[in-house]
């Protein structure tokens, strides 16, 4: 949203797409209820998601999932009273998440100077309780809809 400051205290639902939209990060398995198998890339991925928190300690993950082209992000964001530093807004925790996992994966693939993600990402500010649960819900479904998701890429 133009001119909205995302460093404040607020939740946000973010969708971060790997370059071309190419399945490198994990593959849809199981029946009934399927779930992700995370690839190498995937599971770096996952870690830097882990470490996103302890990097801000203003940002807490509430939940995510990583899709075989995609990643889908429920971020809160905390009021910090008291600290020097200015809050981090989206743009920046975003843009060191996306450098930390495409750092691991060039020096682990030995790809280094490839592109892991498309250039920008899709965010929504949270408004409501409603919107919350809709968006948590819609996050740890996505597996069990991957052929519906207009993300989807067949493997």
């Amino acid at each position: 949203m133009r001119c909205f400051d995302y460093a404040t205290t607020g939740a946000y639902f973010v969708t971060i797409c790997t370059q071309n939209r190419k399945n490198t990060l994990s593959s849809i398995v199981g029946e009934g209820f399927p779930l992700p198998q995370l690839s190498r890339c995937g599971e770096i991925a996952n870690k830097w998601i882990r470490e996103l928190p302890k990097k801000y300690k203003e940002i807490s993950v509430e939940c995510y999932v990583i899709m075989p082209n995609h990643i889908h992000l429920l971020l809160l964001w905390k009021k910090e009273d008291g600290r020097g530093d200015p809050s981090p807004t989206i743009v920046t925790a975003i843009g060191w998440l996306k450098y930390q996992i495409t750092r691991e994966i060039n020096i682990s693939c030995h790809t280094v100077g490839e592109k892991v993600f498309q250039r920008s990402f899709y965010d929504h500010v949270i408004r409501s309780d409603k919107d919350y649960t809709e968006i948590y819900q819609y996050i740890c479904e996505n597996p069990m809809r991957w052929q519906l998701d207009k993300l989807y890429t067949p493997e």
